[in-house]
C-alpha cells in the first residue's frame, strides 16, 4: 500500500454526484484561483483520474477539491473537476458547499440565513443557507456576472440540418439549443439521443466559434450544449433542459451555471423581466430557481447578476488508497 490517502464527503444535488476531496493532496502551488487550476491540471492530474474515474468513480462523477482562498473575502475556495478536466464554476457544487461549510464549522451557522463567500474559478460566488434550529437547508448563490455571448445563430451539424443556437455565460459558456428543432423531446427521447445530439452540436462550435471572456483566456471556452423543451418566455411552470458537459457528461441537476446563462440569454432576449423567478427541471425531475436580481455593465456585455435555489443531499464519506501494482486502479473509463 503507497502512503497515499484521500478523504472525501460525498453529496448530491437533485441527483448529480458531488465528490468533495478535503485531505490528502499534496500541496497546490498558485498565487491565484486560475493558477490553482492550472497547477493541478498540469501536474497532478493522475488523482483526478484516481478519484472521478473507475473503480472509485464513474463516468460523470463530480469533483470538489478545497484549496487555500487567494481571494481577500473568501470562506473557502474549489476547484471543480470532471471527467475532461477541469470546469470554471458549478452551481450544484455551491449549493453542496454552502451546506458543507457551515456543517463543518468553517462558517459559524447563523439564523434564518447564513452566508458563505466560495471562491470558484470563474469569480467569488456568494452563497445564502437556509438554518433553522442549527441545521442548513436550501441554498441559494448569486452568480458572477452572466451575459449572452451570441443569440440566434445557426450552424450545420453533420446529422442534425442546419441548428438555431444561442451561447450564454453563467460562470461557464453553453450552448443553448431547443430539442424540437432537433426531432427530440427533452421529456420523452432516449437519453443516448439527447446525448448524441448535444455532443455533436458543441464539437461544431468548439471548432467553429471563438469565445472570449472580459477578466481571462482561461474562461474562454465552450464547456457543452444545454439541450432544452423551448420554453424561453416567462411562465410559471418548470422548463425542462438537459446539460451535456466536458466528455460527454450528463448533469443529473438542472445544472447552476447552465441555469445561470439560460436567464442570461433570456433576459437579453427579452423574454423575461428582471425580478421573475423561473424553476428549471432536470432530467431527474430535481428542481432549480433561477432569479434574475439585477443588470450589471461587464466589459462590453450587459449583464445580469442570477441567483440560483436547490437542495443538497449527504450521501456519505470516503477514504481512499491505492496499491503500488494496482495498475488498473489508477483510474479508466468505459465509453
Amino acid at each position: 500500500m503507497t502512503d497515499l490517502q484521500i478523504k472525501t464527503v460525498e453529496m448530491h444535488t437533485g441527483g448529480e454526484p458531488l465528490r468533495i476531496i478535503t485531505d490528502g493532496y499534496p500541496a497546490i502551488k498558485g498565487a491565484s484561483i486560475l493558477e490553482k487550476r492550472r497547477y493541478v491540471r498540469d501536474n497532478l492530474d493522475h488523482l483526478r483520474h484516481l478519484l472521478m474515474f473507475e473503480p472509485r468513480g464513474h463516468y460523470d462523477m463530480y469533483g470538489a477539491l478545497l484549496v487555500e482562498p487567494s481571494h481577500p473575502e473568501a470562506d473557502l475556495a474549489v476547484l471543480f473537476s470532471h471527467n475532461e478536466g477541469y470546469s470554471t464554476m458549478c452551481g450544484h457544487a455551491v449549493i453542496a458547499l454552502g451546506r458543507y461549510a457551515i456543517d463543518q464549522g468553517i462558517i459559524e451557522a447563523v439564523e434564518p440565513i447564513t452566508t458563505v463567500k466560495i471562491e470558484c474559478p470563474c469569480g467569488l460566488v456568494v452563497a445564502d443557507v437556509d438554518v433553522k434550529d442549527g441545521k442548513s437547508g436550501a441554498v441559494s448563490f448569486r452568480s458572477v456576472p452572466a451575459f449572452a455571448f451570441l443569440t440566434g445563430q445557426s450552424i450545420d451539424v453533420p446529422g442534425y440540418n442546419t441548428v438555431t443556437f444561442d451561447i450564454g455565460y453563467g460562470g461557464a459558456f453553453y450552448a443553448l439549443v431547443s430539442a424540437k428543432q432537433l426531432g427530440l423531446d427533452i421529456h420523452n427521447s432516449p437519453t443516448k439521443d439527447l446525448v448524441d445530439a448535444a455532443d455533436a452540436i458543441s464539437s461544431v462550435l468548439k471548432s467553429s466559434i471563438e469565445l472570449t471572456h472580459p477578466e481571462s483566456d482561461d474562461l474562454a471556452f465552450l464547456y457543452g450544449t444545454i439541450l432544452t423543451d423551448g420554453e424561453d418566455s416567462y411562465t410559471t411552470t418548470p422548463t425542462a433542459n438537459i446539460c451535456v458537459f466536458a466528455d460527454r457528461q450528463v448533469d443529473r441537476s438542472p445544472t447552476g451555471s447552465g441555469v445561470t446563462a439560460r436567464i442570461a440569454v433570456q433576459i437579453a432576449k427579452k423574454q423575461i423581466e428582471i425580478g421573475q423567478t423561473r424553476q428549471f427541471k432536470s432530467v431527474t425531475k430535481s428542481l432549480f430557481d433561477a432569479t434574475a436580481e439585477e443588470l450589471i455593465s461587464y466589459g462590453p456585455y450587459q449583464a445580469v447578476h442570477v441567483r440560483v435555489k436547490g437542495k443538497a443531499n449527504y450521501t456519505g464519506e470516503s477514504t481512499f488508497t491505492i496499491e503500488d501494482d494496482d495498475v488498473i486502479g489508477r483510474g479508466f473509463l468505459l465509453k
